[in-house]
C-alpha cells in the first residue's frame, strides 16, 4: 500500500522559513517524479513545485514561489522535501505531496500524480 505522509507544516511570521517533508513507503520512489501542491480556504488546489526521478535533473516551480522555495528528494531516505524561504501570508495553506509515475516531464495539474499525501497545514501570519 502507498503512503504518503508529510510533516513539518506550522506557524511562521512572514518572512520566516519552513522545511516540508515527505515520507513515501509502498512504491519505488526513485522511479517516480515528485510534486507539491497547496490549497488555501476556499481557493482550488495549486501547482508548488515538481522534481523529476532519479537524480531529480529537473525541477519546476510556480511562479508565485520561485526563487523562494527549493524542492528536493533524498532517494536512499524515500523523502522528498520543499525549503520555504522569506514566507508570505499568501503562502498558507495546506500543503499536499503527489507522486507521479511517469516520472519525467512538468506536469503541473493534479490529474497527472496517482498518489497523494494527507496534507500538512502552513500558516504565515503578518
Amino acid at each position: 500500500q502507498v503512503q504518503l505522509v508529510e510533516s513539518g507544516g506550522g506557524l511562521v511570521q512572514a518572512g520566516g522559513s519552513l522545511r516540508l517533508s515527505c515520507a513515501a513507503s509502498g512504491l519505488t520512489f526513485r522511479s517516480y517524479a515528485m510534486g507539491w501542491f497547496r490549497q488555501a480556504p476556499g481557493k482550488e488546489r495549486e501547482f508548488v513545485a515538481r522534481i523529476t526521478y532519479y537524480d531529480g535533473g529537473s525541477r519546476y516551480y510556480a511562479d508565485s514561489v520561485k526563487g523562494r522555495f527549493t524542492i528536493s528528494r533524498d532517494n536512499a531516505k524515500n523523502t522528498l522535501y520543499l525549503q520555504m524561504n522569506s514566507l508570505k501570508p499568501e503562502d498558507t495553506a495546506v500543503y499536499y505531496c503527489a507522486g507521479d509515475s511517469t516520472g519525467y516531464g512538468g506536469a503541473s495539474y493534479s490529474r497527472a500524480y496517482n498518489y497523494w499525501g494527507q496534507g500538512t497545514q502552513v500558516t504565515v501570519s503578518s
